[in-house]
């Protein structure tokens, strides 16, 4: 996906604000000499910006306009270090309420819908991103924030709400409880708006026969302004970006070099009009590919798209000298009858035997034998990935539910 003259424009804009203000980023043109683009060629030689500046630049280093401008800020959890804060204007909170409007639009939800919101507030960009969009496209917001599952379903069935938002993780905690109650009935949901984690094809499966609800992934990063610059359309699993907000490319993440549309690399986004704190060429460390095929959705047909997250180049682990990702373990284990979605891995080294044990624990129904099943999984972790984990086969609902993002591999080894 090739960046065109309007975009090529705004760059150029973008990199003059920069310099102007003098923020971290415009300090670091000025030291490379960089004044502009004129090209596609002076696109490509541009600097990548990454989490580590924004840290580096701590707390408000990257902030583009006066402070006077500033309406709000958030931030990371700085849960691997400094937190990342993203100051916004009110152009940026306004910019970002239509990108997520347009979001909720793609996905059918219309200003008669009731749309629970599950997702945290505060310094994280999910709650009130959520309730944005939901505001500025006339819904009900029923802003309940993360937890408290017996008020969460109290206020789903006191209001019939008809839209969920939540992490894929809370939205299974909140099927599985609701048809461990037998509430099913007595639920209106219709559409379910799930982001902030990868899921596998099994959890969507899960969670989409068990609310009896139409799935959507939205897309975002909170230095991106949050969850809402892409969701798929109905039928569909790729995700329309809105390409008047920002520019995608996908970079193999080794090289830095553009891949062929169609091939899958790292998404690395810039902000077109954003003010506060305008990021260009920023690498998210997620996996996608440009999906070249027209959709078939008359009504965001003119957006382009990028396939569902497939992982980040970040999230590989080594055992044994073996590079693995959760999207390997997801996918071994949906091949194994009976087994569940849910997982977790635990690394640790044996000292007494200097050598590295991994122990890979999932959940499987009563029907099946979890001696055969862990056997199986064995044998597919040895036969695909070159690895012979230790297996633990638990009964479905065994391992912990999360109200936010769940952790799947803990490495004691750090």
């Amino acid at each position: 996906m090739r960046i065109n003259e309007r975009q090529l424009a705004q760059v150029d804009a973008q990199i003059k604000r920069l310099i102007a203000s003098d923020n971290y980023y415009g300090r670091k043109y000025k030291e490379l000499g960089i004044t502009g683009v004129a090209s596609e060629e002076d696109f490509l030689k541009l600097p990548f910006s990454s989490k580590d500046d924004l840290r580096n630049a701590y707390p408000l280093g990257i902030q583009a306009v006066p402070d006077e401008e500033v309406v709000r800020i958030h931030s990371s959890s700085g849960t691997t270090g400094k937190p990342v804060i993203i100051p916004y204007t009110q152009k940026d909170v306004d910019d970002w309420s239509t990108m997520f409007a347009r979001c909720y639009e793609t996905a059918g939800i219309t200003n008669k819908d009731r749309i629970q919101i599950t997702p945290g507030y505060g310094l994280w960009t999910a709650g009130i991103g959520f309730q944005l969009g939901c505001e500025k496209l006339g819904a009900m917001a029923i802003p309940m924030g993360p937890g408290n599952t017996e008020k969460q379903l109290q206020m789903m069935m006191d209001l019939k709400s008809t839209v969920i938002t939540a992490t894929s993780s809370y939205a299974l905690l909140l099927s599985e409880e609701i048809n461990r109650r037998g509430i099913k009935d007595k639920i209106f949901l219709k559409k379910g708006v799930i982001g902030s984690e990868r899921w596998s094809d099994k959890m969507r499966k899960n969670i989409r026969e068990g609310l009896g609800i139409e799935l959507f992934d939205i897309y975002g990063l909170t230095e991106i302004y949050g969850p809402g610059i892409g969701i798929n359309c109905p039928g569909e699993t790729a995700m329309h970006y809105w390409d008047d907000f920002l520019y995608i490319e996908i970079l193999d993440p080794k090289t830095g070099e553009p891949v062929e549309d169609g091939e899958e690399g790292e998404i690395v986004i810039t902000t077109l009009v954003k003010e506060g704190a305008p990021l260009i060429r920023f690498r998210t460390h997620d996996i996608s590919r440009i999906v070249p095929e027209p959709c078939n959705c008359e009504k965001c047909k003119k957006y382009p798209r990028i396939d569902i997250i497939k992982g980040r180049s970040d999230d590989m682990f080594k055992v044994h000298g073996v590079n693995m990702f959760p999207s390997q373990v997801e996918e071994i284990l949906a091949m194994v009858d009976g087994v569940s979605s849910e997982y977790n891995i635990n690394i640790a080294h044996d000292d007494d035997n200097n050598k590295d044990v991994i122990l890979v624990t999932c959940e499987a129904e009563g029907r099946v034998s979890f001696e055969e099943a862990g056997k199986r999984i064995r044998e597919l972790f040895k036969s695909r990935i070159g690895v012979t984990p230790k297996i633990t086969v638990v009964p479905v609902g065994t391992l912990p539910r999360s109200e936010k993002k769940t952790k799947r591999v803990i490495d004691h080894r750090e």
